[in-house]
């Protein structure tokens, strides 16, 4: 078994001898305790079958567990600076490739199928960067990818309006976009002194499984969503009130609107925040008609 990484002593000699620095642009925050790394590859739930793809490997810490626990693992990096280092890092470990590449940017499907032709079980298992969290989500969920789910460490607060359910004041579009794809809960919270250097903010770790089959039917998935976003654009008004603000030329429209929350079953007095995805697609449903582009 090889020395891990992710020590503090480790990481700081592996940092000297390359003479890294953490850039803030990239929000690199190095974990620095096995103890964790090993809880968050176990909440994955992989198997020597399996294949991991991660996002953001830093020096290879998470990395290396991964290589541990799964057939193959795909890490996109996108600094360049850390190329070398985990050339050097995983040497060991000969089921790991790195990708140098922007992950919002990378043909992620095309790479699977490269990579790892004949996995039929994958898990996205990462140290996401906090000030990219939501967008890498939203592009793995839309790329509609054959994995089986999430395993991936971020803010609390945005772990908190992940897995939020109605009527709480985290719950919001973003709650409901990725909750239609997945269900989601916190895996574990994880404190500050774990990194290397230390974030600012309190992390979490959030577990999302993908249904089998959404949770709601609708027409058209996009405008789904254009209406759970029309709906919290002032969390305080109602949901009446929302839409006629964010729905395009919603104001002229306004008797349609209150026709589609009646045909919906919801009254118009009612908070964006106290609808369940189900509510939202059948007045998603409703506006279909008149709204959807």
């Amino acid at each position: 078994m090889h020395k891990d990484i992710a020590t503090p002593i480790r990481t700081q000699e592996i940092l000297k001898k390359y003479g890294f620095s953490f850039k803030k642009s990239l929000g690199q925050n190095f974990l620095i305790d096995p103890n964790i790394l090993r809880n968050i590859v176990s909440h994955a739930n992989l198997t020597e079958n399996s294949g991991a793809i991660e996002v953001g490997p830093g020096i290879g810490a998470l990395t290396e567990h991964l290589a541990r626990s799964a057939k193959k693992v795909v890490s996109f990096e996108i600094d360049q600076r850390l190329l070398p280092v985990l050339e050097d890092t995983l040497s060991p470990y000969n089921n790991v490739s790195i990708v140098h590449s922007d992950i919002l940017k990378a043909d992620v499907a095309k790479v699977i199928a490269d990579e790892m032709p004949g996995i039929e079980d994958i898990m996205v298992v990462a140290n996401l960067p906090y000030y990219v969290t939501t967008p890498i989500l939203m592009k793995l969920l839309n790329d509609r990818l054959p994995i089986r789910g999430f395993v991936v460490m971020m803010q609390k607060e945005v772990a908190d309006r992940i897995t939020a359910k109605p009527g709480t004041k985290e719950y919001g579009s973003l709650s409901i976009a990725i909750q239609y794809y997945v269900k989601a809960d916190i895996a574990m919270t994880v404190p500050k002194t774990v990194f290397m250097p230390q974030p600012n903010v309190d992390s979490a770790v959030i577990r999302l499984i993908k249904h089998g089959e959404p949770p709601v039917k609708v027409i058209d998935e996009d405008f789904l969503f254009v209406v759970t976003r029309a709906s919290f654009v002032q969390r305080r008004k109602t949901i009446y009130n929302n839409l006629q603000s964010g729905l395009p030329n919603g104001k002229a429209q306004k008797d349609l609107i209150l026709e589609a929350l009646t045909a919906a079953n919801i009254e118009p007095t009612r908070r964006g925040e106290t609808l369940t995805i189900q509510e939202f697609g059948k007045l998603a449903d409703a506006l279909h008609p008149v709204f959807a582009k």
